[in-house]
């Protein structure tokens, strides 16, 4: 069988180099050959938690290839197309040099970016999309919708698809960082960026209440919670990506009929429930990047396939000051 490079999980929550065997795909998989991968905070979590010993072994979930093979009830795609998808959790991710994907989770890469730019675009995108459009109900079509969305950690990578997605929706967008990131802000969309210190001018604390439409927020909500249920217009909406270190009084948004929305991309394909959805946002997505509707955001570039690569990539990510997102070309 042929051999390919990939980086394993460890017993020790480690990752290490190793040679194995390229994939052979199912029936409705494709087998990309990966040009560009990005890494991820979910990353971050799958190694700290997973065993190291049963499968899937291989983290990775963005990714830009060609395709090199089909399986036998593959039809959506041809060998030798350029593609980006984010995968599956429950599947051995994109840190290899080959990949087997299920070809619904896939689109045709954007034309008008570069191979870097494409990896950092899936996971982010997906998550943006099905937060805004599936589960807040924000119209996606440009200039459909109109009102106010805060976005809480803005300057992170699912803000960098998050945020100009909003504005092209119609949505005006104010969001927090440090004010060094200000312009970064300015540069996706935000029309009021607010400084997420405590001891700053001006804060989220001072902003009125009632005054949004839609709160994200893309970092622990515990923390904002009193702000988040004073903020919130009536009938309008709460997300949130990020699992709670504790309870908070859900109760809060009841007298305001608010809805509070869990996203998570990779559930479609945990429990295989409209999968080939994420095909058809990545898609859309394409189609707004080579129309300059929106932007690719902004990335750090590392460079070759090995463990200490991939370590220092998540290493950063842990410090939870990343700009966009990280990218690594094989």
């Amino acid at each position: 069988m042929t051999q390919q490079k990939a980086v394993l999980m460890n017993a020790n929550h480690e990752l290490t180099d190793a040679n194995i065997e390229v994939p052979t795909p199912d029936a409705k998989d494709v087998l990309v050959k990966i040009q560009a991968v990005a890494a991820n905070p979910v990353d971050v979590k799958q190694l700290e938690s997973r065993d190291g010993q049963s499968a899937p072994k291989i983290l990775g979930y963005d990714a830009v290839g060609q395709v090199v093979a089909l399986g036998s009830s593959a039809t959506k795609f041809q060998i030798g197309d350029q593609v980006f998808y984010a995968g599956a959790v429950n599947r051995n991710g994109s840190f290899q040099e080959y990949q087997v994907v299920n070809e619904d989770l896939v689109a045709l890469k954007p034309v008008e970016i570069t191979v870097e730019q494409a990896a950092a675009m899936p996971l982010v995108s997906l998550t943006a999309a099905e937060l805004l459009f599936e589960k807040m109900h924000v119209i996606a079509e440009a200039n459909a919708n109109s009102g106010n969305l805060l976005v809480i950690n803005g300057a992170g990578g699912v803000a960098s698809v998050l945020i100009p997605l909003a504005k092209w929706a119609g949505l005006t967008v104010t969001a927090t960082s440090s004010p060094k990131k200000f312009d970064y802000l300015r540069q996706l969309g935000v029309a009021q960026p607010i400084d997420y210190h405590a001891d700053a001018e001006i804060t989220i604390s001072d902003l009125p209440d009632n005054s949004f439409e839609y709160v994200v927020s893309l970092f622990d909500i515990t923390t904002y919670w009193s702000d988040v249920t004073r903020l919130v217009a009536p009938l309008g909406h709460v997300g949130t990506i990020v699992e709670f270190p504790n309870d908070i009084a859900i109760g809060k948004l009841k007298n305001k009929a608010a809805s509070f929305d869990w996203e998570f991309m990779f559930t479609k394909s945990l429990f295989h429930v409209d999968e080939a959805s994420q095909g058809q946002i990545l898609t859309q997505i394409a189609a707004l990047i080579d129309e300059h509707a929106i932007s690719a955001p902004q990335i750090t570039t590392y460079t070759g396939l090995n463990a200490a690569n991939i370590t220092a990539m998540l290493d950063q990510l842990k410090t939870g000051h990343t700009t966009g997102k990280l990218v690594l070309t094989i």
